[in-house]
């Protein structure tokens, strides 16, 4: 790993500062002072908006596929064990099956709907699994074939986990990649999240978290692209001679159809898509809009702009606004079965005489639907009965309660007592550094005014503080709250991974040399040393908890030697 293949050198830093350009008007200079290339762009802003070479880059691709191969096979591998469905597949794959039978969830006990709480977009995902390959439920007498092939049925509700937990994998290691100009730290990154027992677990079970991660990781890479596109753009226009210290539009890039933020506008359909599978991802809309301004004002104060909190507050606020309205339109269509179906809940006013609801054309359905959403946001506030298995925000970081989604004694281990189970547990050894982690991207962030470091801040603290606030009203929450805030601290362990492998320069005291290339490249050597060593450290940490993250059968005592913690773990 080397210092210009990583972002954390002390170029890269710089170019991520967006610190105030000098005044444009030094690109009157002749060559040799400071300027390079066309329109005698100063080279210091030149590095400020340089942004990650788009060409397609076969080593990097092949690492990437590497790596989601590992995942891969690690989430589809024995899918379909256990048998029968696991803690909350009760109720997601019975009534993802019902959107794809009916469109709307179904009761087939009661012949009736369901009444349920959370959207229908991760159901609807789960039963095209159910679609595909196959569904049964021995409880209803249900036995469909798959459309595509007819496997075991618990691989048909697990499919779309797998295939989102592969994808989210995917996504972080070209994420990381293109945040931290390395190849090298884009795959640790995916690798440390292919490698997280917590991130495994709901990977190969059909629950709604795996999908409220992919929704919200994807919609921060959408906008990780559009930071760079508008940057180009800028580059672009300086290039061409744009004077950004001019009044008004004469002052900023030209604004063509080709060059609207579409990778924005992106974001906020992915967004709509994760609040269409857990309401939780709301927490993330003011946080990524805020990283959006803080965007913008940088490119502006790079490109030398007098007033960049103006005119990126004027600027791209419409197009916040329309990107709140793809979210909106987006989780409203996820509604569709709901809508244009009589069968759903609460769906049709003559058959809940009393309840206020309207049978009215157009916009019948849609009052029908906010009665809908505010019966299920009751439910959620009014959520304080106790679980054997809840846990408080402060103590998911440190495992202090995971959840067992599964656990049996029986089977032949060659033991007097046997164990099977699956634990919702991260991979002790990545999740105890994840704290320290944040604590030293605090730091690192500020000295170096690093834009990633601040997104990766805001991201993880959009998906944790906000749980900190229920927990005062003692709601009932469990550890896979911190689903869609894994990729993120993930991250903040490989910034800080990379900043050890190849640190920044020091600056130099008055008086002394400055570290000789040897020096250098010696002190890189042990960097990536000690970051290589860490991950294999959590590979094998991995290994020896892989069983009860898949359910594998132990003898009692080897199960018994991994719940640690003093039994907090049981």
């Amino acid at each position: 790993m080397t210092s210009a293949s990583t972002a954390q050198s002390a170029s890269a830093d710089q170019a991520g500062t967006d610190r105030p350009a000098a005044d444009l008007s030094a690109t009157a200079q002749p060559a040799g002072s400071g300027t390079s290339g066309g329109g005698g762009v100063p080279a210091a802003i030149r590095r400020r908006l340089a942004t990650v070479d788009a060409r397609v880059d076969g080593h990097a691709w092949l690492a990437t596929a590497v790596v989601v191969a590992i995942a891969g096979i690690l989430r589809f591998l024995g899918l379909s064990g256990p048998k029968g469905k696991i803690f909350d597949e009760v109720y997601y794959a019975r009534d993802a099956y019902g959107l794809i039978d009916r469109g709307v969830e179904w009761n087939y006990k009661d012949n009736g709907p369901s009444y349920v709480v959370h959207p229908p977009l991760g159901k609807w995902l789960i039963g095209l699994g159910e679609w595909a390959f196959g569904y049964q439920d021995p409880e209803t007498n249900i036995s469909v074939p798959g459309h595509l092939m007819t496997t075991a049925p618990e691989f048909g509700w697990r499919f779309a986990a797998a295939v989102a937990g592969t994808l989210s994998v995917l996504l972080l290691v070209r994420i990381g990649r293109r945040m931290f100009r390395s190849t090298t730290l884009g795959c640790a990154a995916g690798l440390l999240l292919a490698l997280d027992g917590f991130h495994l677990v709901l990977s190969r079970t059909a629950l709604l978290d795996i999908f409220l991660m992919l929704f919200v990781l994807a919609a921060f890479g959408a906008l990780v692209l559009d930071r760079d596109a508008r940057r180009r753009r800028w580059s672009r226009a300086l290039e061409a001679g744009l004077d950004p210290s001019r009044p008004g539009p004469a002052g900023r890039p030209r604004s063509t159809w080709r060059e609207w933020p579409w990778w924005r506008l992106l974001a906020g359909v992915l967004l709509g898509g994760a609040c269409a599978v857990k309401w939780s991802a709301l927490y993330f809309v003011p946080a990524f809009a805020l990283l959006v301004i803080l965007w913008e004002v940088g490119v502006r104060r790079s490109a030398g702009a007098r007033r960049p909190w103006r005119d990126a507050v004027l600027d791209e606020l419409p197009w916040l606004l329309l990107a709140g309205v793809l979210m909106v339109v987006t989780y409203v269509a996820t509604w569709s079965g709901w809508l244009f179906s009589d069968d759903g809940y609460l769906r049709l006013a003559s058959r809940y005489p009393g309840s206020g609801l309207s049978d009215d054309p157009v916009i019948g359905p849609l009052i029908n639907l906010w009665k809908y959403h505010q019966a299920a946001y009751g439910f959620h506030t009014q959520l304080d009965e106790p679980h054997k298995y809840q846990s408080w925000p402060w103590q998911w970081l440190l495992l202090g309660r995971p959840v067992a989604f599964y656990w049996s004694g029986d089977g032949n281990c060659g033991a007097p007592s046997c164990a099977s189970e699956i634990l919702l547990l991260g991979t002790p050894l990545l999740w105890w550094s994840f704290l320290p982690a944040l604590a030293a991207l605090a730091w690192l962030g500020l000295a170096r005014r690093d834009w990633r470091a601040g997104a990766i801040l805001l991201s993880v603290a959009a998906g944790l503080l906000p749980w900190f606030w229920f927990a005062l009203d003692k709601r009932t929450m469990f550890s896979f709250y911190t689903a869609p805030a894994l990729p993120f601290l993930v991250l903040a362990v490989t910034y800080v991974l990379g900043a050890i492998a190849a640190p920044a320069p020091a600056a130099v005291t008055a008086g002394a040399s400055p570290p000789t290339k040897q020096e250098a490249a010696d002190r890189r050597l042990v960097g990536g040393v000690i970051a290589g060593a860490y991950v294999l450290l959590v590979a094998l940490c991995f290994g020896y908890f892989y069983p009860i993250f898949v359910g594998r059968l132990l003898t009692y005592a080897d199960w018994s030697a991994r719940m640690w913690l003093e039994g907090r773990w049981i």
